[in-house]
């Protein structure tokens, strides 16, 4: 099984991310029975996982970066790294050890499709992230918008990809477990490899 150890970076601080609702987020230090710390390579350095998921929450709001942090991270340990990735020119602002990933939360079907084949190009993957709320794909793109999420699976198995992760952010940081149902669909679906986001429960 491969286990991503996720870091939501805000102004510079690890948070504790809770069903989507970004501005309720809090340094993790205030939650965690685990880490006194929420400086993400001291962080990293206490826990030291062997591969990492940095969703840049400033970026991803437009209100500053953590870029230089997330290039800290990456020679901590394997990254993949949303940044809100909107444009071709966005790739490059990460490391070329970082993994982009592709959010539909920002990303256009067109942007996805490029960016993808410019990775490959380049002799690398992208990881495509579809983000839910409410059952429903969070999209920017209107030709997304209003397709289902096993169909933009379905589009997604055209692109050769390093993975396609699943993020229903109302499960995120809420322990309540996986979407069974929905996942399986999603397995049967998706010739790329799947990774589920959030519903870490006991």
């Amino acid at each position: 099984m491969r286990c991503i150890f996720v870091l939501d970076i805000l102004n510079g601080a690890v948070v504790h991310a809770l069903r989507g609702e970004r501005k309720r987020y809090r340094p993790i230090a205030e939650f965690s029975r685990i880490v006194s710390t929420s400086e993400p390579v001291a962080l990293l350095r206490t826990l030291r996982p062997r591969e990492v998921y940095v969703a840049d929450l400033n970026l991803l709001t437009g209100q500053g970066d953590n870029l230089e942090a997330i290039g800290e991270i990456s020679k901590w340990s394997k990254a993949m790294a949303d940044i809100g990735i909107s444009c071709l020119a966005d790739l490059g602002r990460l490391p070329p050890s970082v993994t982009a990933v592709l959010g539909t939360e920002t990303a256009s079907l067109s942007l996805i499709k490029e960016a993808a084949a410019k990775l490959i190009r380049r002799g690398s993957k992208a990881v495509v992230s579809i983000d839910m709320k409410k059952g429903r794909l969070l999209a920017s793109d209107p030709v997304l918008a209003n397709i289902e999420p096993i169909d933009v699976l379905k589009i997604l198995n055209h692109l050769d990809l390093e993975a396609v992760i699943l993020l229903d952010l109302d499960r995120v940081g809420a322990s309540a477990g996986l979407d069974k149902p929905f996942l399986k669909a999603a397995a049967d679906a998706s010739e790329n490899p799947l990774i589920l986001g959030g519903g870490i429960s006991d």
